[in-house]
């Protein structure tokens, strides 16, 4: 890179960060410009994803050094192929959760505009730092957003379930300071480059305190990611918390996934001595039983959102179970799932707001109830042919279709690109073993399958009940600026599904990056920077 362009990779920072600063300065007094300011920043957000994407496509690690401090000593941002995905991930959902706000949600409470800014302030500078302390900061600066967003438009239950959320989420900040300061007591750096080159060299007296550190920090991020038993919290809270809040929730539990990743191939690889591999069993361990756990409140809950929260845990546990069986191929397959994963979860918490629109409050326990014990009534035999049947309207129509995408791609049914990703995390497990395959990719098989299904019963069971047992008294009233959200993340689904090729080799070269970081490395610890700012 060179010239304006050195700056690009600081760019999805700055950009959400004015623009919150402006938000809040301006207040409610100026709500059409706080709105057009918003949506400038979101747009300008995906395009610079997109741009930055197209960069990182290459061998090439961009390095971005603020002040030009070596990496050591000041703060050093890494835009690599992974960064780069993340960065359109949250663009993306971002983009839809704006536009979707702007119905009536922005409106519910205050500060909504500026909240949704630094959100995604602390989401992309998490996806971008490349030292602990840094990643520290910019969690909080995320999760400090989240709980605004968690507790917008008020409520007892919204209330209740966001207070349990900041409590959980303010004891793994704890945790996350603790692991930061016993690993820097040990290896001397934050700097996660800096870190792993000295990885083989700990002292043998030293490594077991360093890796109890890097436990600890992980537990910090497991949290996140809402392994079980850590994730108990996670489908409370996202129930409770409004549509558009929800959407961009769901994608912070990935950024525990993200650190997870990161960190775990960056100093726990190949060339971290007597620490290679450290906790990769236990990794996939917490998967298989997040499948589980995540499978079975698939499956008990009768509540869509909290089907949604649940689907957040059978995602979460299958790209941790993916990660931790230490192969290029299947952690390629296991991005490819992420980035499907994301967009389809965000994509149904915004749906299930306008398919529970005009349904009577307790509508599907009442349906649960007759289909179990009969209404009590029996049906006139005598009823007029004219009677039988019901026209469909567009609306529903629209919803339904959007429910039955949203419904193919939790499941990972086929054509779509929820089923080319597990296919994609399976085939090379499958193809591993010549006398016998390992006990592990047995049971990560059957969890993947019976995850499947458990989301195929409960959302078949959910649709029938939301568009034909007990649908809505009328026909909801769903504006262009709400289903075009919808719309936007279902299409770049499709668009996942028809650029399977192209969009499985990237991810296959962004999986090995992160198995051999060699050019990380490099890129981070160069002395100096090529040029004033920036280099790489």
């Amino acid at each position: 890179m060179s010239g304006w362009m050195d700056h690009l990779v600081i760019a999805p920072v700055l950009v959400p960060m004015l623009a919150g600063i402006v938000m809040i300065l301006a207040g409610d007094r100026w709500r059409g410009a706080t709105v057009s300011l918003g949506l400038g920043s979101t747009l300008a957000l995906a395009v610079l994803s997109a741009l930055l994407l197209v960069l990182a496509d290459g061998p090439v690690v961009r390095i971005y050094r603020l002040g030009d401090w070596p990496s050591l000593f000041g703060i050093v941002l890494v835009l690599d192929r992974l960064s780069a995905l993340m960065l359109v991930l949250t663009a993306a959902l971002g983009l839809a959760v704006f536009v979707f706000s702007l119905s009536r949600w922005h409106r519910a409470g205050a500060y909504f505009h500026p909240l949704l800014q630094f959100q995604l302030m602390g989401l992309n500078g998490a996806f971008l730092t490349g030292d602990l302390f840094n990643l520290f900061v910019f969690f909080e600066v995320m999760l400090a957003a989240s709980y605004g967003m968690a507790l917008h438009g008020s409520g007892t239950a919204r209330v209740r379930a966001g207070l349990h959320y900041i409590t959980i989420n303010l004891l793994a900040s704890l945790l996350f300071l603790i692991g930061v300061s016993v690993v820097y007591g040990i290896g001397g750096t934050l700097n996660m480059a800096d870190l792993a080159a000295r990885m083989r060299d700990v002292a043998a007296e030293d490594r077991a305190l360093l890796e109890t550190g890097l436990a600890v920090l992980g537990i910090a991020f497991l949290v996140k990611a809402a392994m079980w038993p850590l994730g108990f919290w996670l489908p409370g809270t996202y129930a409770a918390a409004c549509a558009p809040a929800a959407a961009i929730l769901s994608i912070l539990s990935k950024v525990g996934v993200y650190a997870v990743l990161r960190l775990w191939l960056l100093l726990f690889g190949a060339a971290a001595g007597e620490s290679a591999g450290f906790g990769g069993p236990w990794l996939v361990a917490g998967g298989v039983l997040t499948i589980a756990f995540g499978s079975i409140a698939v499956l008990a809950t009768q509540n869509l959102s909290r089907l949604a929260g649940a689907s957040v845990l059978v995602s979460s546990g299958t790209l941790l179970a993916a990660i931790g069986a230490g192969q290029v191929a299947v952690t390629g397959g296991a991005l490819f799932y992420l980035a499907s994963s994301v967009l389809a979860i965000g994509a149904f918490f915004l749906l299930i707001e306008l398919v529970e629109r005009g349904r009577e409050v307790g509508a599907d326990v009442l349906a649960v109830t007759r289909e179990a014990f009969g209404t009590g009534e029996e049906e006139e035999e005598t009823q007029e042919q004219e009677a039988v049947g019901v026209a469909i309207p567009g609306t529903v129509a629209i919803l339904g279709m959007s429910f039955m995408a949203c419904a193919l791609l939790l499941a990972g049914l086929p054509p779509l690109s929820g089923f080319l990703a597990k296919f994609a995390i399976l085939a090379p497990l499958l193809g591993t073993g010549e006398a016998g395959l390992p006990v592990t990719t047995w049971v990560l098989l059957a969890a993947l399958i019976l995850s499947g299904l458990a989301t195929v019963i409960a959302m078949l069971r959910a649709g029938i009940d939301a568009f034909w047992a007990s649908p809505a008294g009328s026909v909801p009233r769903v504006g262009v600026i709400e289903i075009a959200p919808v719309a936007l993340l279902l299409a770049l689904c499709g668009a996942l599904t028809i650029g399977a090729g192209p969009a499985m080799d990237y991810m296959q070269a962004a999986a090995q990056a992160l198995h051999a970081p060699q050019d990380y490395l490099r890129g981070v610890l160069a002395a100096t920077a090529a040029r004033p700012g920036g280099g790489g």
